[in-house]
């Protein structure tokens, strides 16, 4: 078992370190447990409070099925993804959405004209949206944990024929699909070694 935390975190219990953190691993199977709308709702209740740049929220989430939309989503999915794809009870197509600015003057009410600013800066604008949806994809996989539920990132696929499948007329990139689930058989590999603190640390 991995050691939790050290006291600094003592607000976090282990369970919970463990939960999210320390014990947490890619699910690579999953049962046929359903995952209820209920369930959904609440891990983007939870993801939508972590920071953003000026508050743009820009991750859009399609959350897929089995039946004809999952058919449709696993002819663009990597052969060695294809069978977790299949057999996951929900699979989230998280997306950038490059047109956040539409919701500036509700989100970010505080500085008017954002709006219009972002409107006429179109690569501007999906950067920022790309780079803010990438800070939410983390804060979405730590809400799939915290919601007791197993989690399967996979970026073996292709996001163009995704967005072209399922966008096509909106500003939605596609940038990460995530199963969603209750572990099953040999879900988990073994863990691999972490990087240490002197490795990937520095003082200024």
């Amino acid at each position: 078992m991995t050691d939790v935390l050290p006291d600094q975190l003592i607000t976090l219990s282990p369970e919970a370190q463990a939960q999210l953190f320390t014990e947490a691993r890619t699910a690579n199977t999953f049962t046929d447990t359903p995952v209820g709308d209920d369930q959904l709702r609440a891990i983007l209740d939870l993801a939508k409070y972590p920071p953003t740049a000026m508050n743009v929220q820009p991750l859009r989430v399609l959350f897929v099925r089995p039946g004809e939309g999952r058919d449709r989503l696993l002819t663009h999915v990597a052969d060695g993804n294809k069978t977790k794809a299949a057999t996951a009870p929900v699979v989230a197509v998280l997306a950038a959405d490059t047109n956040f600015h539409e919701h500036l003057d509700t989100v970010f009410p505080i500085r008017p004209g954002m709006r219009e600013h972002f409107a006429a800066d179109p690569t501007t604008r999906e950067a920022m949206a790309r780079f803010n949806a990438g800070l939410q994809v983390g804060y979405f996989l730590l809400a799939v944990r915290a919601a007791g539920l197993a989690v399967g990132p996979m970026g073996g696929f292709d996001p163009a024929g995704v967005d072209t499948e399922f966008f096509t007329g909106t500003g939605w990139k596609s940038l990460l699909l995530v199963n969603i689930g209750h572990p099953g058989p040999d879900a988990w590999h073994p863990r691999l070694p972490r990087l240490d603190y002197d490795t990937i640390a520095r003082h200024a």
